[in-house]
């Protein structure tokens, strides 16, 4: 199988980059580098398999050159600064929305027919509903991220019908592990690097929040596209668990041998958009024998040891 990977350089495309190839196929990795690494890409270069082509998914030209001989689009490219939103609300149009856009047409024009997208639960806002189906209804979107992802998936669907088209859309929880290089996880670890006394958390600690490890995501991912046969399907993905903020620092802090004081910004939520509890129904990929293997816990520790073993990523956002 011959596969586009946009944001093949980023921290869950690189990782499905690797597992392709591993897998036998053809991977060629789009990524523009705004905040892909190349670093993770070092196990793919070299390889007869591997390409890279460093573009934009809003430069439709590149795109099309990019994608033409593929047999998949696995689309992760994404603007995925959820907090800052609200400060350049244009920017998760054009690379949430528009790019995926962008996507669909350089497949229309390619021939290609099957995309995979990688969607979030932050599309159910304040659900009502918890643990939240696939088929729970959309409450008002309480973020620009979410709303900008909602949009994509309607245009996958739209296009599925119209031109013929099989798309798989993922609603992830947030995503743990290796390459991780944004989140509550990087951004606590940094901040105690820096002032291990002290820890400022965004909202009250008492936000629950899911969590999935990478690798169990990527099986996720290549389970349902295996399994699920052709048209739209959506597809949930998340452990059987939740946690709370403040157990999540608590367990960094322990690994770390630290007791910092802790202070609150307050309110129930980190920032504008936030939702206070995310947990999604997985009912639907664990019928067809999926299962996650890392527990949160675990997932936030193996996240930990790799930033520490690598303290050149978080130099590189500083």
């Amino acid at each position: 199988m011959r596969c586009l990977v946009t944001g093949g350089a980023g921290f869950i495309g690189s990782t499905l980059v690797d597992r392709l190839l591993q897998l036998g196929h053809e991977v060629t990795a789009f990524d523009n580098f705004s905040t892909g690494q190349r670093r993770f890409l070092d196990a793919a270069h070299g390889q007869p398999r591997f390409r890279l082509i460093e573009g934009d998914t809003l430069e439709p030209a590149a795109l099309t050159a990019a994608m033409h001989g593929s047999d998949v689009v696995f689309h992760m490219a994404a603007n995925a600064d959820v907090k800052l939103g609200t400060e350049h609300p244009r920017r998760d149009l054009e690379q949430n929305t528009i790019a995926t856009f962008n996507v669909l047409e350089a497949m229309r024009a390619t021939g290609v027919r099957r995309v995979a997208f990688a969607s979030t639960g932050s599309i159910y806002g304040d659900a009502t509903e918890i643990p939240t189906p696939e088929t729970a209804p959309f409450p008002i979107q309480t973020s620009l991220y979410g709303a900008s992802k909602l949009a994509g998936e309607g245009l996958i669907q739209a296009y599925c019908e119209g031109f013929g088209f099989e798309g798989y859309i993922f609603r992830f929880v947030s995503i743990l592990g290796e390459r991780y290089s944004h989140g509550h996880v990087f951004d606590f670890y940094r901040s105690l690097r820096q002032n291990p006394r002290e820890l400022r958390v965004l909202g009250n600690g008492l936000q629950k929040k899911s969590y999935l490890y990478v690798a169990d995501c990527i099986d996720a991912i290549l389970t349902v596209m295996e399994k699920a046969g052709g048209g739209v399907h959506v597809f949930n993905l998340g452990t059987e668990e939740y946690c709370q903020v403040n157990d999540s620092i608590r367990w960094i802090t322990a690994h770390l041998g630290l007791a910092p004081a802790l202070s609150y910004t307050g309110g129930d939520r980190g920032w504008i958009g936030d939702s206070p509890f995310i947990f999604l129904d997985t009912t639907k990929v664990r019928a067809l024998g999926w299962r996650s293997t890392l527990s949160i816990r675990e997932g936030i520790i193996r996240t930990l040891s790799y930033l520490q073993a690598n303290p050149w990523l978080l130099d590189s956002r500083a």
